[in-house]
C-alpha cells in the first residue's frame, strides 16, 4: 500500500472539500491514486444522498439575480435546499448556493435538468450538491429553478434568504419603482399578473368553492352563480398582482401605482419562490 502523507490528505481535502478522515480513507482505498480517491468520495457521497433521499429540505437559500444582455435583460431564480437552518447559514452552503445561481445566470439553462448538468469547478452542479450532502450528512437539493427575459427585470431577495422574486417589465422604468413591484410579488404571493392570465383550472376551482359556500349558506338557487362570480372577483383582487392593494400605501392597487410611474409600462411576467410555503 502506498504511503499516505498528511500533505496528500490536505491536498485531496482542498480538491474536494471533504473532511480529513474521509480523504485519508479514500486515499488508502485508492492506494494513493488521487483520481480514484476523488471517485471514491463521489461514490460515497451518492450513497449518503440516497440514504437521505426521503428527507425534507425545508431550509436553504433562495436567490434571484439578473444580468444585462444587449438591449434586454436576463434573470434567474434558484433555490438550494437543505434540512436545517443551521446548515443553511453555513458559509460553505451559502458559497455553493451562490455558485449555482451564478452558473444558472451565466449559462441560462432551459430547465432544472439543464442546470444540474452544468459544470462548475470541474464537477456538475448535481455532483457538487451530492458532495455537499456527503460532507454534512444532510440532504441538499436544488428545489427550484426558473428564468425570465424582458426589456427590464427587477429582483427582490428578502433579507432572510427564504423568499425571492423576479419581475419582467415591458419597458425600462425607475429602479425604485421596479423594485417596489418585485417586493410586492415576494410579499403577497400573487398567483398571476392579472385575471387575464390566471389559469383556467384555478378559476374553475374558485367558482366551485363559491358555489358550495353559497349552497351551504342557503342562498337561492338563482343567485348561486352570481355569488360565485362575486367571490371569484374578490379572489382576483386578493391574488393577482395588478389588482392587489399596493403594500407600500394600502390606498391604491398595484396597477394604479404602476400607471402613476409610467402609463405605458406593463408587467409581462414574474417568478417567485418561498421556502416557507
Amino acid at each position: 500500500m502506498a504511503e499516505i502523507k498528511a500533505s496528500d490528505v490536505a491536498k485531496l481535502r482542498q480538491m474536494t472539500g471533504t473532511g480529513m478522515m474521509d480523504c485519508k480513507k479514500a486515499l488508502e482505498e485508492a492506494n494513493g491514486d488521487f483520481g480514484r480517491a476523488q471517485e471514491i468520495i463521489r461514490e460515497k457521497g451518492k450513497l449518503v444522498a440516497s440514504k437521505r433521499a426521503d428527507r425534507e429540505t425545508k431550509e436553504g437559500a433562495v436567490i434571484a439575480a439578473t444580468v444585462a444582455d444587449g438591449d434586454g435583460t436576463k434573470g434567474i431564480l434558484v433555490c438550494l435546499g437543505c434540512e436545517t437552518d443551521f446548515v443553511s447559514k453555513n458559509a460553505e452552503f451559502q458559497v455553493l448556493a451562490k455558485k449555482i445561481a451564478d452558473a444558472a445566470l451565466n449559462t441560462f439553462p432551459a430547465d432544472l435538468a439543464g442546470l444540474m448538468a452544468i459544470k462548475v469547478d470541474g464537477m456538475t452542479v448535481e455532483e457538487l450538491v451530492t458532495q455537499q450532502t456527503a460532507k454534512t450528512g444532510e440532504k441538499h437539493q436544488v428545489m427550484f429553478y426558473d428564468k425570465l427575459e424582458a426589456p427590464m427585470l427587477s429582483i427582490y431577495n428578502h433579507m432572510n434568504g427564504k423568499v425571492s422574486s423576479l419581475v419582467g417589465f415591458s419597458k425600462k422604468i425607475s429602479a425604485d419603482a421596479a423594485k417596489n413591484i418585485a417586493m410586492q410579488a415576494a410579499a403577497m404571493a400573487p398567483i398571476s399578473v392579472s385575471k387575464d392570465d390566471c389559469p383556467q383550472e384555478v378559476q374553475e376551482k374558485e367558482l366551485q368553492i363559491g358555489r358550495e359556500q353559497a349552497k351551504q349558506e342557503g342562498k337561492p338557487e338563482a343567485m348561486i352563480e352570481k355569488i360565485a362570480q362575486g367571490k371569484l372577483n374578490r379572489f382576483f383582487k386578493d391574488s393577482t398582482l395588478m389588482a392587489q392593494d399596493f403594500i407600500k400605501d394600502g390606498k391604491s392597487s398595484v396597477e394604479a401605482y404602476l400607471k402613476s410611474v409610467d402609463a405605458d409600462v406593463k408587467v409581462l411576467d414574474f417568478r417567485r419562490f418561498s421556502l416557507s410555503e
